[in-house]
């Protein structure tokens, strides 16, 4: 990982290999797959396969989202990383009622011995392993940091932390008052939402967050990553 690193987001219909390829050249130093099931990927479901692909040697990070380590076991078994791989990145952020009634996404940031057999399962393949995650699945578990309690107990290359929790939208602002506790759990941290500006990014780097996540804004412009970066 860079000094700073700004990296492309996840999102569903977007992220792309063409957008990944536009993104990188714009200036992003990484960038992300959308998000990919693992019971498909165990089922070896073609449309998921081709979720996680990487036709071109891009820095990718393959996100992925689910709870039963036996399937992830499973996928992994038969997991050919291509060049342009940079690790695997679980979802738990994702604040969709479908998700949280499986108990996925941004649910699971409570269970953290789950996540650990998770994060373990992938290191016993020699894969880093990061996550990706809100500041709780609503309001309360937000105000019982549910996120520091994960992010302090689970060994993860980085933690992505978008600063909403499970319940806000993005009209809602970013919490970015959150950030210097995560920095002193002494992992690397990685800001994501509402990060546009050049000022912000002098912010973040001065209490110690390592990168910053660009997810809306890129695909309204591209060369955001360009601009962050001067």
């Amino acid at each position: 990982m860079n000094n700073f690193e700004l990296m492309l987001a996840p999102m569903e219909g977007h992220t792309n290999p063409a957008f990944r390829e536009i993104c990188y050249e714009k200036g992003a130093d990484s960038t992300f797959t959308e998000m990919a099931r693992i019971s498909a990927l165990a089922r070896g479901n073609k449309s998921t396969l081709e979720k996680i692909k990487i036709p071109n040697p891009i820095p990718t990070y393959i996100q992925i989202v689910g709870a039963n380590e036996k399937e992830l076991e499973k996928f992994l078994q038969k997991f050919t990383p291509e060049k342009g791989f940079l690790g695997f990145n679980l979802n738990l952020g994702c604040p969709s009622p479908d998700m949280i009634q499986r108990g996925l996404g941004c649910a699971l940031i409570k269970r953290i011995s789950k996540v650990k057999k998770m994060v373990q399962t992938i290191r016993n393949h020699n894969y880093p392993v990061s996550i990706k995650l809100r500041l709780g699945m609503n309001a309360f578990e937000k105000e019982k940091k549910t996120y520091l309690n994960l992010i302090n107990e689970v060994d993860a290359d980085f933690f992505i932390v978008h600063a909403r929790h499970g319940k806000e939208k993005n009209k809602d602002p970013a919490d970015f008052s959150v950030y210097e506790e995560c920095v002193k759990t002494n992992k690397v941290i990685i800001a994501n939402g509402d990060i546009t500006t050049k000022e912000q990014i002098a912010s973040l780097k001065s209490i110690g967050i390592k990168g910053a996540m660009i997810g809306r804004a890129a695909v309204k412009n591209p060369a955001i990553f360009e601009e962050l970066s001067k």
